[in-house]
Formats: structure tokens, C-alpha cells, sequence
């Protein structure tokens, strides 16, 4: 009997334990260096900046990535159904031309960045990536209101997209 109470009391605990989603950026992340295209450093926050009053969705992807590169046409259909949002691509990719090839083979319509450090900074130990694609949502006031989904055509993503 002793042993179903502690299992019930544990399973109790752990379902119930709701871990909060994060609605800002760290102060580290936002400074954490991202290439563009055309080469140049800048800091999260400048992309961000960039892009201040609209949604914002950030995927973030990898051209060797056989999820990311399936997932491209539900992106697509994205950016087809909210054309007013700003779609904000993230690599992981093993190097710059991988990624810039990556981009033209595919036909990635959005911002480009690259991550240099890749899973090992201070946006990836943030955002605690674990999969990928990744895709996340920042609302026209800046707050983070999806922090983690798989899918581009995920419920959660869309209903945000639509407020």
C-alpha cells in the first residue's frame, strides 16, 4: 500500500510541476553573435530590432537536416497564409557555404543567419535546443509566444500567428 501512495504522490508531483516558458530573451542571448549573408556580425537583438512591430517566426534549421528540409513546404505554406510576418532562418549548419547552398537548393525565402558556434552559445543554451526544426514565434510586442514547436503547420504556432 505504502509503495502505490509514494508512486501516486510521485506521479502527482511530477504531472503537476508546469515549467514556465520564457516570454523575454536572456540578456546572453540577445547579444549572442549571428553572420548573415553577406558576412557580417550581429547581435540577436538587432535582428530582432529589425523586424520590431511584427510577428516574428524564427525557424531554426540545418541544410543536412532530412526534418527541416521535409518541413520546408509546411513553411512555405506559412508564409503563404501570414505574409505579413517576418520569417527569420537560424542555421546550425556544419559551415557557411553548407548553409548558403543550403538556402539556394531549397529556395528559403526569409532572413538568413548563420549560428558560427552552432549548438554551443548563448542562444542555443537558452532556447535548449534539443531538435530540429525548431520553430518559435515572437509576437508584435516583442514577447516570446511559442518557444517550441517541431512543426511549422503546429496548431499552437498558427492560433499565434492569427492574434
Amino acid at each position: 500500500m505504502k509503495k502505490i501512495i509514494y508512486t501516486l504522490t510521485l506521479c502527482l508531483a511530477l504531472f503537476s510541476c508546469n515549467p514556465q516558458e520564457p516570454t523575454q530573451f536572456s540578456e546572453a542571448a540577445l547579444n549572442d553573435s549571428f553572420i548573415s549573408l553577406d558576412g557580417t556580425s550581429t547581435a540577436l537583438k538587432n535582428i530582432l530590432e529589425a523586424h520590431k512591430g511584427k510577428n516574428i517566426v524564427i525557424d531554426i534549421w540545418a541544410s543536412w537536416c532530412s526534418d527541416c528540409i521535409k518541413g520546408m513546404p509546411k513553411v512555405k505554406a506559412l508564409q503563404e497564409q501570414f505574409p505579413n510576418a517576418a520569417y527569420v532562418f537560424l542555421s546550425l549548419d556544419r559551415g557557411e557555404e553548407a548553409w548558403k547552398r543550403g538556402i539556394k537548393k531549397y529556395n528559403v525565402e526569409g532572413d538568413h543567419y548563420y549560428l558560427p558556434n552552432a549548438k554551443d552559445c548563448d542562444f542555443a543554451n537558452f532556447v535548449n535546443i534539443s531538435w530540429i526544426p525548431r520553430y518559435m514565434l515572437i509576437n508584435k510586442a516583442g514577447e516570446i509566444v511559442v518557444f517550441n514547436v517541431i512543426e511549422a503547420n503546429d496548431n499552437k504556432l498558427i492560433e499565434a500567428l492569427k492574434k
